[in-house]
């Protein structure tokens, strides 16, 4: 199964380090579950994964809301990892719609693709960041500048990627 995990450029350059992602507990990722399927409303499967990495670039913006530190790029890793070791808790949808818990480390050598932002989306990112907690509270005004950055695709990077992209720093 294709998971797709929201990090930082400080979280992926941990994991560069440690060859794990996450804490070693269980790790938040998002998936084609079958909420995300009905919410969707697609059989198209790159259209639900396209979706779920959606909502995991929504997950990484919120941990750069929480890291003002971070360098203002959402990052997401695409990693496969066996049908089993993800579940879904549907008692938590809508708000976790696509998020499934990943028990047990996940190797970075399992990496398919790293996600992340190109530079020109940084001002976008800032804002979106910014805004986030009064979009989360209802005001249609943040929830476009949080839209913003959504605008921007994430860029693809190969798992040999890593080390330049983390050394990068932004």
């Amino acid at each position: 199964m294709r998971v797709y995990v929201p990090l930082t450029l400080p979280g992926l350059a941990e994991a560069h380090e440690t060859g794990e992602l996450g804490p070693s507990g269980p790790l938040t990722a998002y998936a084609v579950t079958p909420g995300l399927r009905e919410w969707y409303l697609s059989e198209d499967i790159e259209e639900l994964e396209y979706a779920a990495l959606g909502r995991a670039a929504l997950a990484s913006l919120r941990l750069l809301a929480a890291d003002p530190a971070a360098p203002r790029r959402r990052v997401v890793v695409a990693v496969d990892v066996p049908d089993g070791a993800a579940t879904a808790d549907p008692d938590r949808a809508p708000a976790a719609l696509g998020e499934v818990r990943v028990g047990g480390p996940v190797r970075l050598a399992k990496a398919a693709a790293v996600h992340a932002d190109a530079d020109d989306a940084e001002a976008d990112v800032i804002a979106a960041a910014e805004a986030l907690p009064a979009a989360d509270a209802g005001d249609d005004d943040a929830q476009f500048v949080v839209d913003g950055a959504e605008d921007h695709e994430l860029l693809w990077f190969a798992p040999q990627e890593i080390a330049g992209l983390v050394g990068s720093g932004g």
